[in-house]
This record gives structure tokens, sequence and C-alpha cells, in this order.
């Protein structure tokens, strides 16, 4: 019988590719998700019945050690960039990870993948950076043979970065962003998902991996590539740090007051972590220590990002159009 992995968070944006490529690869895949009925889209990645989605909430013990028996191998895809109701950074990011690795121990299963992130610190001011650590910490205590994976910004189709903000250049001629010269180096989600592949299947050694892309940019400089890609000139505002914190108070009082209905566009903990660089250390291992050669941004990025092009998919041939009556 095919190998059995358990993908925590299997239908979010980095867990869908890896469960694609666990299906490739002829395992059976078990998507473990809050909402079973928004995962339907993940059964087509295999053969009938090779891949399932299952309820689990990893908050609850019982929820992950059901989804968890039988499994030969467990990936935590799990993690929230802001904190909604009983989801809190805590509760998912270092309880949670705690919780699906002691359990994967006692079920007996052989490996353990956890998607992390660059900046995870315990003694970091981000409470986001902070649990990222804590979560680590707990899954080391209790499967030290794990792999740690620590993706820089991740980009992709479905990503919540370049779609975000293309979509914001389209509202006016000014396009505004927190901590223009902090340094990304971006990572592909397809590579990020082969780097977890390698764990499941034994070809990593247990340890922490940092990844990111070919390119280190400054936030502006990713801005700049962007515009140019969608064919739009807008002025990139900077607003300091100090401003944005402001900003983002006023929004936490705003979320509050409606009990949670309206939310900003950013939280404090998130004008923290816009603070610090998000680049792979110097002496972290990373994609050559796994085989793999990460993906460059400009390979990707006209892909899906077309779609905010002043006209979409004909931007290309009413430019050609332009040129032939010109001549």
């Amino acid at each position: 019988m095919s190998k059995l992995v358990t993908i925590f968070g299997g239908s979010g944006f980095v867990g869908r590719y890896i469960a694609r490529r666990m299906a490739k690869e002829g395992w059976r895949v078990r998507v473990a998700v809050r909402n079973v009925n928004e995962a339907m889209f993940v059964r087509p990645y295999g053969v009938v019945g090779q891949v399932e989605p299952v309820f689990c909430n990893i908050r609850d013990d019982a929820s992950v050690a059901l989804v968890t028996n039988g499994a030969d191998a467990v990936v935590n895809c799990v993690g929230v960039l802001e904190e909604v109701g009983k989801n809190t950074f805590d509760a998912v990011q270092a309880e949670g990870a705690a919780r699906i690795a002691r359990i994967a121990a006692a079920e007996g299963v052989a490996r353990l993948v956890h998607i992390s992130a660059i900046g995870a610190d315990a003694d970091a001011d981000s409470a986001y950076a902070r649990t990222k650590a804590a979560g680590e910490a707990g899954v080391l205590e209790h499967m030290p043979s794990a792999v740690i994976l620590r993706p820089s910004i991740v980009f992709g189709p479905e990503d919540e970065f370049f779609n975000r903000f293309a979509g914001m250049s389209r509202l006016g001629p000014i396009l505004p962003v927190i901590g223009a010269e902090t340094k990304f180096q971006p990572v592909y989600v397809d590579d990020v998902a082969a780097a977890a592949v390698k764990g499941v299947v034994g070809e990593a050694a247990p340890g922490v991996y940092e990844l990111g892309g070919p390119d280190v940019n400054t936030f502006r400089e990713l801005m700049q590539q962007m515009l140019q890609i969608i064919n739009r000139r807008r002025l990139i505002l900077n607003i300091p740090f100090w401003a944005a914190r402001m900003m983002a108070s006023v929004f936490a009082v705003v979320r509050f007051l409606s009990a949670g209905l309206i939310s900003g566009p950013v939280t404090k903990d998130q004008v923290i972590n816009l603070a610090v660089d998000n680049v792979v250390s110097d002496d972290a291992k990373g994609f050559a220590a796994l085989g793999i050669s990460p993906a460059a941004m400009e390979a990707i990025l006209p892909d899906y990002l077309w779609r905010f092009r002043p006209s979409g998919q004909y931007d290309a041939i009413k430019g050609s159009a332009k040129n032939l009556r010109k001549t």
C-alpha cells in the first residue's frame, strides 16, 4: 500500500503545492483543514481517493490524533499573519505546532516537516516571530529529527503579497508601502513545496533550512518590478514607521469596536515585522543543501500578474496595435 502523509493546512497557499507534489510522488495525501468543503479542490491532485480533505482543529489533541493516526509522515503548514478569535499566534504557531509534533511522535510517525519563517526568534519584538520560534522549539522537543523550513516571503499565483499590491495599484496614482527599504528574498511557492517533499521522502537531513530566491530586493524595488510587469506607473510612497504604528493602533480600535467585522490593512505586529530584513542568513543551510535551484521572480510573476495590466490579457495586443498605427 502507498505511504500516507498528513498535511496540516494542506489546502492553504503553500500546503496545496506540497499536496500536489506528494500525490505525484505516489503517496496517499490526507489534507487536514478546518473547512473541508472549501478544500475539495485538492482531490483532483491525484487519482480517485488518493488525496482526501479531512477536518482537523490543531488546537485539539483528539482532532490532531485522529488525522495523524496511520500516517508515515506529517507536514505542518499552519500559520497566521493576524490573530482572529481563538486562532492567536500562541494557539496556532506555538502550541499548535508543538501539539502536532507531540502527537506525531506518540503515533510513531517517521518524519515531520514544519514550515516556519525567516525571522523566527525567541527574543524578537514581534509576537509573530516569537511564536514561530516557540513552534520550532516545540517541534524539536518532541521530534528532534524534524526538518524545519524557514521561507522568506513566498510568491506564486495565490499569494497575498504581489496580488495585493498589484490590486492596490489600480486604485490611484500612489502606491503606499511601509518599510520601503526593508530587504526581502522572495521565494517561489513550488520551490518551498519541493523542499518539503525532500523532507518527507527522507532526502533532506534533519535541521533548519532558510529558503530564499536568487534575488534580494528592497520593498521599493519589488514594487517597481511589479509595476513594470503590470505596465502601470505609480508613485511609491513610503509610510514612516511611526505613522504606520499610529495607523495600526487606530485600525485595532476600529476592529475591537466592530467586534472584528472591520479590519484594517495592517496590524501593529506586522509593522514591527516590516522593520526587519527578511533574507537568508549567511551561515544558514538553504536550497543548495537540498539540491534545488530556486526560480527567479521575473520567470514567474508575469504568468499571474498579467490580469492587473490596464487591458489585462489584451494589454500586449493593444500595445502592438498602437505601434502599427504609428507606422
